[in-house]
């Protein structure tokens, strides 16, 4: 739910910053998920100022410029060239100083600089309309009839206000919240200020026209409906101010009559609907439910069929609108019409929840609706939005003023103890605090007595019915950060997250690659000897040796969970078992020097075979050394590691292998095994093999989080085709591209690889699509080309590479 600040004002006094009533609205449980600044015009008009022209002279080197001075509230008048042909001496005008920049009706953004025009310095930009976003005139400046002095800010000259739009995540039971008069309820308790209500007038009808007459036969479902007739209105664009409001919570304005509905609504909490009242067959309304299967067509054009259920807003002969969620396609307000009838009614909750559900519809009136609105606001909202009608569309009213109410809706009563207020706190408030903050939120207290009251609850709140709900209100506007720890307690402060424990985190991560497919295996740490000499990467030297093996297969600790692993693999594709997806957590031991002995924590992954067994559905292929290093991409991202380092890596265990590292560390080495390695253990075919740091990964495990919202704007997608070296690899273009546009680059990815007779012998040719965006604002062309050719730039100059246009 959005809210405007400037129409929250309206309703209470407030001089905190947007960021000190966001922190507050979310201390009382109105959780704030965003703020954001809206301006009227693109920039605010920042840094243009009201000028006065003190001298216009021809420009001596061009004929159609003139050179002006021009006092703009400093110490020394401002040179600027000027080529409007209206500039005159004595004129009062719009200056964008140095440095200011412009955003244009239908162009791109520019700033102002100090510059010279055919020889004649200009230190700023004498404006016409659409130069500063205001207007599509540019027959020359704008000249101000103004007396304001000059340097005077033009958002001032102009009455321009920005403002603050604060999007809260409503909850489900704060119905009573869903209005810039609820959220202001909230500040009022919390910052002890007074509610403005408008000013409104009692309505003036013309009895003796006849309006539309009302009927109500179903009172369940229908307990309050207000309503009334206007004759002779006008319907057109709203004013500047209706709109600006509508358009701040992204409310598209439709015209003068509609956009009323619509403020008043957000301002007050209570939907209405503005009927044409030519289109009411009969000149009757009546409020009812229709036979099963009755087909209606709503405002979306969409056929549907009503269920029994469906309270409907009927004239004499059809329905004109699903009470409470949607209008119909024929009764709305249109350019031709001239008459409406305002609806301003209490629905039940959930008569409308169970329309809404059937027919799947969401709307502004059914979200308030089905949760409960206020019964009591009726003809206050009918009143409100009859004024501001007549205001905006002209028009009278005429005939009855409807506000049929049979079994008016009673207060909620709750009794109430301190002793259980207190209790339930933690700590205790005396009970003038208690009855200020009850006040505050429209609760009133009876029957005091030194041991508790009865809580009067109005009917909006439909969320506070019992004794706990009302220490709930209390609590959460005394503050939740107002309540101390008991010193009592065996700890002085709260703890964060426990950190993981080992077995927990390991469950964790066979979670996620069982889920993938593989399986976890437990080998034997006892090797044999023969493993270690068959490998220089592997010291035989430090192989920690059992003083009394049973077998010479198992004299050794081993170094490595490589060849234990591989024994696996041998063992299954004997018994044609060829298509393997393996795992262990395992412990190697180490020998170091005077004797002492280090063990690390491993997770090896093995992968072999084809990717999936023989299917009509899908074709089967041999695993590759990718389908291994998206897993291995996938755990690193679960602990929290995205900056990597990537390297060859050097070892004559792997046949071609990487090493990645996380803060100058190896955190894993994958790639495919030696066949000679292979051939150890006798297995024959292609194994894929990664050898992560078990112990690395538990102590980098992230206890907090950080999340940060996905961007507003769009992203964009540009491809390249380069062809570069052999010996070049994709990490070179990777961190290149990194360093020259790492603040739009969100990633990069190759969908196309290249060798051939097309190209030199030693060459190779990458096509790569690169994906940028900025968090700030939406990518402009010029922007996406300036970062795209200061990548090709860098990919020229350091890796000599050629880009293929």
């Amino acid at each position: 739910m959005k809210i405007s600040l400037n129409w929250l004002k309206q309703y209470i006094n407030l001089t905190e910053s947007p960021e000190e009533i966001s922190k507050i609205l979310t201390d009382t449980g109105l959780e704030v998920e965003g703020l954001e600044e809206v301006e009227s015009v693109k920039g605010g008009l920042k840094g243009l100022v009201v000028g006065e022209v003190l001298t216009a002279t021809p420009h001596p080197n061009a004929d159609r410029l003139k050179v002006t001075t021009v006092d703009i509230g400093t110490d020394e008048p401002s040179p600027i060239v000027c080529g409007a042909p209206n500039v005159a001496a004595g004129q009062k005008v719009i200056v964008a100083t140095v440095g200011t920049t412009l955003y244009p009706k239908g162009g791109d953004s520019f700033t102002i600089k100090k510059a010279k025009i055919r020889g004649e310095v200009s230190e700023g930009m004498i404006c016409a309309e659409d130069e500063i976003g205001l207007g599509t005139s540019h027959d020359g400046i704008m000249v101000l009839d103004t007396d304001l002095p000059n340097g005077t800010p033009a958002a001032e000259y102009f009455n321009l206000e920005s403002d603050y739009v604060i999007e809260i995540g409503l909850t489900p039971n704060r119905a009573d919240a869903a209005s810039h008069l609820g959220v202001a309820r909230d500040l009022r308790a919390a910052l002890g200020k007074a509610i403005k209500l408008p000013e409104i007038k009692e309505i003036e009808s013309d009895s003796s026209q006849e309006g539309i007459k009302l009927t109500i036969e179903n009172t369940e479902a229908c307990p309050r409906y207000s309503g009334l007739t206007i004759k002779n209105v006008k319907v057109q664009d709203s004013p500047k101010w209706l709109q600006t409001r509508l358009k701040a919570i992204g409310i598209n304005p439709t015209n003068n009559v509609v956009d009323v509905t619509n403020y008043v609504l957000h301002s007050l909490g209570q939907p209405m609907h503005a009927f044409d009242a030519a289109a009411i067959e009969g000149n009757q309304v009546i409020v009812r439910t229709m036979a099963e299967g009755t087909k209606f067509t709503t405002l979306d054009e969409k056929e549907r069929k009503l269920f029994a259920e469906d309270l409907m807003i009927c004239n004499a002969t059809n329905g004109m609108c699903i009470a409470g969620v949607f209008g119909g396609i024929k009764s709305g307000v249109t350019e031709k019409t001239t008459s409406v009838f305002l609806e301003s009614a209490y629905f039940s909750p959930d008569s409308i929840r169970k329309t809404a559900q059937k027919h799947q519809l969401k709307t502004d009136a059914s979200f308030r609706y089905e949760r409960g609105t206020d019964p009591n606001m009726t003809m206050l909202a009918l009143k409100y939005a009859t004024q501001l009608i007549q205001e905006v569309a002209g028009g009278e009213v005429i005939g009855e003023v409807y506000d049929i109410y049979p079994e008016p809706i009673q207060d909620f009563s709750i009794e109430v103890t301190y002793h259980r207020i207190n209790q339930l706190i933690g700590k205790e408030l005396t009970k003038e605090q208690i009855e200020s903050i009850l006040n505050g939120l429209d609760i009133q207290l009876e029957n005091k007595t030194e041991e508790g009251f009865t809580a009067i609850v109005p009917p909006y709140r439909v969320d506070v019915q019992r004794e706990a709900d009302i220490v709930e209100e209390v609590l959460r506007i005394y503050g939740y950060n107002n309540v101390e720890l008991n010193p009592h307690l065996s700890s002085s402060f709260l703890s964060e997250f426990p950190k993981k424990d080992s077995d927990s985190l390991q469950l964790e991560v066979s979670r996620i690659l069982s889920g993938a497919g593989y399986n976890e295996i437990v080998t034997n740490s006892l090797t044999k000897h023969q493993y270690a000499e068959a490998s220089e990467s592997i010291n035989s030297e430090h192989d920690v040796k059992i003083l009394n093996y049973l077998s010479e297969e198992l004299d050794v600790m081993r170094q490595s969970l490589l060849f234990s692993g591989l024994e696996v693999i041998d063992r299954n594709v004997k018994r044609r078992q060829t298509n393997l997806k393996v795992y262990e957590f395992g412990t190697t031991y180490h020998l170091k020097k005077e004797g002492k002995y280090t063990e690390l924590s491993r997770l090896g992954i093995f992968l072999t075979g084809e990717n999936q067994s023989e299917s009509w559905l899908d074709q089967s292929r041999p695993v590759r050394f990718h389908d291994l290093a998206q897993l291995v991409y996938q755990m690193l991202n679960k602990f929290g590691m995205h900056r990597l380092e990537i390297s060859e890596a050097g070892s004559d265990l792997w046949s071609y292998a990487i090493e990645i590292s996380y803060n100058k560390k190896t955190v894993v080495t994958l790639g495919k095994v030696n066949p000679k390695m292979a051939a150890q253990c006798e297995v024959k075919q292609e194994v894929f093999y990664a050898d992560l740091d078990w112990q690395m990964l538990k102590e980098n495990y992230p206890l907090i989080v950080d999340f940060q919202p996905l961007s507003k704007y769009p992203e964009v997608k540009r491809d390249l085709s380069l062809v570069i070296d052999k010996s070049v690899k994709f990490e070179d273009i990777r961190r290149l591209s990194e360093r020259n546009a790492s603040k739009l680059l969100t990633g990069l990815r190759v969908f196309d690889v290249y060798e051939g007779d097309k190209i030199g012998a030693n060459e190779k040719a990458y096509a790569i699509s690169f994906f940028l965006q900025d968090q700030s604002q939406t990518l402009t062309d010029k922007v996406i080309d300036k970062t795209m050719q200061r990548l090709m730039t860098a990919f020229e100059k350091d890796l000599g590479a050629t880009i293929r246009k």
